[in-house]
């Protein structure tokens, strides 16, 4: 007769075996970039430079009414690389409940008055949803999406009740480095298009890769912090690195830089960047 000590003994096997089965397939798995895609992630960007010329390929201009109703639309962007003037940093937080969780994005301006924003996020599969604790185990891709402000910034501080988009103006230290910084994403956006990624919920998400692009062109900026892994606790140190301008204090800056009130008011009779700023 089998004791209870082997039959626990042959049941731990069993699920041994079985668990390393699963984590063998799980890390065979490799990322793609030929998926259903929901149609504001369909498209991946790509960039053409020659000189100072660069051509985005791709940039989502769509017209979002709310987050379920807008106009599709994808556009072509030529922009003067030696032009860039501002690098502008926005945070938007998803809930009022969970101020530990944010989104970031980067927005460049040029001298002309356009800008470009990119946005580094999960690369949604058509019928799946984002779940935190699943990005941590191959299970989404990694996109950098290039719009317009009134598309990507736009469907958050107008199109998301619940919300609430900040926009601070980014502090640049040293001639060059916001062409440095657009260069760097572009190198990146590239890369995407050719060698899909895995997005990780720790280690390979917008906040870790814009501090990634910031360190690639200045070492050292921007130190290891809670506000990296959580990036709605970045504020405090966002200030104290000097990363972004104030207005005052931290509650100072943090109300004076919300977006969504104006953005809604938003009539689209000038550019939705300048109205925001306005």
């Amino acid at each position: 007769m089998v004791s209870i000590v082997e039959s626990a003994i042959v049941i731990f096997l069993v699920f041994s075996v079985a668990s390393l089965l699963i984590l063998r397939r799980h890390f065979a798995m490799s990322p793609s970039n030929e998926r259903s895609w929901v149609n504001d992630n369909e498209r991946l960007a790509t960039v053409e430079i020659e000189g100072d010329s660069a051509i985005f390929r791709n940039v989502r201009d769509f017209n979002w009414r709310t987050t379920k109703d807008h106009d599709e639309k994808w556009i072509d962007m030529k922009v003067d690389l030696s032009r860039v003037t501002k690098i502008w940093f926005v945070l938007e937080y998803f809930s009022p409940d969970r101020k530990e969780m944010a989104h970031t994005i980067l927005s460049y301006e040029f001298e002309d008055g356009r800008r470009l924003a990119c946005s580094i996020e999960v690369r949604k599969k058509k019928g799946v949803s984002y779940n935190p604790l699943r990005g941590i185990f191959r299970t989404y891709e990694l996109i950098y999406v290039w719009g317009t402000e009134r598309d990507i910034i736009g469907v958050r501080s107008r199109c998301r009740a619940k919300s609430k988009t900040h926009l601070f103006e980014g502090i640049v230290l040293g001639p060059g480095n916001e062409r440095r910084m657009l260069e760097s994403y572009i190198s990146r956006t590239n890369k995407l298009a050719r060698d899909p990624e895995w997005y990780n919920t720790l280690t390979n998400t917008c906040t870790t890769n814009i501090v990634n692009h910031v360190n690639e062109v200045y070492p050292g900026r921007v130190p290891w912090a809670i506000g990296v892994m959580m990036p709605g606790l970045s504020p405090k140190m966002l200030l104290r690195n000097n990363l972004v301008k104030n207005n005052g204090d931290l509650h100072e800056t943090m109300l004076s830089s919300i977006i969504d009130d104006i953005s809604v008011e938003w009539d689209s009779s000038v550019d939705f960047g300048d109205w925001i700023r306005g």
